[in-house]
């Protein structure tokens, strides 16, 4: 369900709060200033962020409605997202989220930056300043580690830095590219990831932007509406790359997640690819399963932006063509204007299918333990 970006009205406030254990996969935390950033910096970097602000360039998009929800932002105008206070107020504990991954927000652009050392310094910068400023505020607050994929094997030294700290839950990495991640550039991440227990996930935002390809096959659109409706385009890709290049055969224990990026678009996408494979096979001799079966085994996906056919009976027939039961976790993606709010958008969806979406299949991906049985607002 697609919030207005005003915050006002929301349609769940006269449903009542199912008592349903709740894990967000996707909570978007921001700075209040990027010179947040200045004491986890080497020296070297911090004029270039007192000089110039954060750096990097998004996709130049202009949303009318706006990217984040109005009613996010704090009084004192930080951006939204910045105030940990307010995240806690309006998401956990008005829906009773038992954890929520922080999934950052700006910190996303530094894998289409241009230059390599000053985004793996970034990704340091802002990974100590997740682990000092936010995870220590809430013990439902966990963390998705960034990582700038410009250089594989410094990525994959941060990994190793860090990857075993207990609220770090995954790897995050920009959707967005210039080569798709099956390809073995990107292997030292999944090698690293792996070896830490630690699952992979891509976020869009970034398609189109900076060194990143063309943010749709066929080129730049011209609206943010055609941008933001086309982002699942290279979920697709990524997906298929993932599969046919044998990461998940060369890398049995790793776990990719799509947050962000729609999941309607999975069903066809497997049957065109298992059929291709019956006829193609020689030209991927190491996949010995058809890759539907790579993709329900390794790769999860995010409900947000959950797809909203006029006839609800067509998302359970959906949820039911992707196992959706073991391949789809809850996210809200808040503060974002397309919010979900999981007690509206998940009204038609049967008891032991929500629980599986909202709480067992990410508990189980990440290894969570129960924080409470009963939640909600």
């Amino acid at each position: 369900m697609a919030a207005t970006g005003v915050g006002e009205d929301r349609p769940s406030s006269s449903l009542p709060r199912q008592r349903l254990s709740i894990i967000d996969c996707d909570v978007h935390n921001a700075f209040r200033s990027y010179t947040d950033l200045l004491p986890y910096l080497p020296d070297v970097w911090k004029p270039r962020v007192t000089e110039a602000g954060f750096g990097g360039v998004g996709p130049g998009y202009f949303s009318p409605v706006g990217v984040m929800r109005r009613d996010a932002r704090p009084d004192d105008g930080s951006p939204e997202g910045s105030d940990p206070d307010l995240t806690r107020r309006q998401l956990f504990d008005a829906y009773g989220i038992e954890y929520g991954i922080l999934t950052g927000q700006e910190i996303l652009r530094i894998s289409t930056m241009t230059d390599p050392y000053y985004a793996a310094a970034l990704a340091r910068a802002y990974n100590d300043y997740l682990i000092e400023r936010w995870l220590p505020l809430d013990d439902r607050f966990l963390g998705a580690m960034m990582v700038a994929t410009q250089d594989p094997e410094e990525a994959a030294k941060e990994i190793d830095r860090i990857g075993d700290h207990p609220r770090i839950v995954e790897v995050m990495l920009a959707s967005a590219t210039r080569v798709p991640y099956g390809q073995k550039l990107y292997w030292p991440i999944y090698e690293a990831a792996e070896r830490h227990g630690l699952p992979v996930a891509i976020h869009p935002g970034t398609e189109g932007s900076g060194i990143a390809n063309p943010p749709t096959a066929a080129g730049y659109p011209s609206t943010y509406l055609e941008w933001h409706t086309d982002l699942s385009q290279n979920f697709m890709a990524q997906a298929v790359s993932l599969v046919c290049c044998g990461v998940f055969v060369q890398f049995p224990q790793l776990r990719f997640v799509l947050v962000e990026g729609g999941f309607g678009w999975l069903p066809h996408l497997m049957w065109r690819l298992d059929k291709n494979y019956k006829a193609l096979r020689s030209e991927v001799p190491w996949l010995t399963r058809l890759p539907s079966e790579y993709i329900k085994e390794h790769i999860r996906l995010t409900t947000q932006p959950i797809e909203e056919p006029p006839n609800p009976d067509h998302l359970l027939e959906i949820f039911e063509m992707i196992d959706a039961e073991r391949t789809l976790m809850f996210s809200s993606d808040y503060p974002h204007w397309d919010f979900d709010d999981p007690f509206w958008a998940f009204r038609h969806v049967p008891e032991d299918l929500k629980r599986r979406i909202f709480s067992e299949t990410a508990r189980e991906l990440y290894r969570l333990p129960a924080r409470t049985e009963v939640t909600g607002g």
